[in-house]
């Protein structure tokens, strides 16, 4: 019989196998819930039920809920985290930190309230939203301001303004819509980059037609051009365009 999750943890890592040794491939934020496919002793196979994104979880760092609740929470319209860091608490005034991007349906489900008199969520433009990454270290799998992917980056950014779009950048390019003319282009516009064998190796997010924030080392602002990512820094492009699309 399927079973069913929800993220109690700050952050939980999703793993491509049932190990803490193995390779880190995204990460469950506070609140989001998932479809467990295969429960096991120590560790479960789960598909998010956000993006549909499969790995496996440490089973000490989720709270397993009833079909009925999930249901109800995943047809919901999501409230989301709009700063950098927020605190919780619970019954016993204990803190618990949480990052930008968390999904707040499940604050009295999980017995937990937000550390402040109301909760004030507004979407952003996206390109503020980008903004406030700006600098977070390179982190493969990472959706968070402590550490985040190009994906991880495009993806969260989109989502926290009510825009969904697949985790990985293979599978965002197969969305949008193709912008086939260079001065067409508008800020939040997502540009993907191409690795020498033709294949999807990197997205960002177009701030206008000549600069663009993306996940490279860290989040960082660079130049932009019909050719690609030119680092001022090294004097050379780092990325080859290989198209734009619209949201």
């Amino acid at each position: 019989m399927l079973e069913y999750g929800l993220c109690n943890h700050s952050i939980v890592a999703l793993r491509k196998e049932a190990s803490d040794k193995s390779e880190l491939i995204s990460q469950i934020l506070y609140g989001e819930c998932f479809k467990i496919l295969n429960y096991q002793n120590k560790w479960s196979f789960v598909s998010l039920h956000y993006d549909g994104y499969e790995g496996w979880v440490d089973n000490k760092q989720f709270y397993k809920i009833e079909k009925k609740y999930f249901k109800k929470v995943s047809t919901e319209n999501e409230i989301l985290s709009t700063n950098l860091v927020d605190y919780l608490s619970d019954e016993n005034k204990n803190l618990q930190p949480i990052v930008l991007g968390s999904v707040l349906n499940s604050l009295n489900y999980l017995k937990h309230k937000l550390d402040k008199s109301q909760i004030s969520i507004s979407k952003k433009n996206i390109i503020r939203t980008a903004l406030l990454y700006l600098n977070t270290p390179y982190l493969w799998g990472g959706k968070t301001p402590f550490g985040i992917d190009c994906s991880g980056l495009t993806q969260m950014v989109y989502r926290l303004n009510g825009i969904k779009i697949k985790r990985d950048a293979f599978q965002q390019a197969n969305q949008g819509k193709f912008l086939n003319i260079f001065n067409d282009i508008k800020p939040g516009n997502l540009a993907f980059f191409s690795n020498k064998e033709g294949e999807i190796s990197h997205v960002g997010i177009l701030i206008n037609n000549n600069s663009i924030i993306h996940a490279h080392g860290k989040v960082r602002v660079d130049k932009f051009d019909e050719n690609g990512i030119y680092n001022s820094k090294l004097e050379n492009y780092s990325h080859k365009l290989k198209f734009i699309k619209s949201f």
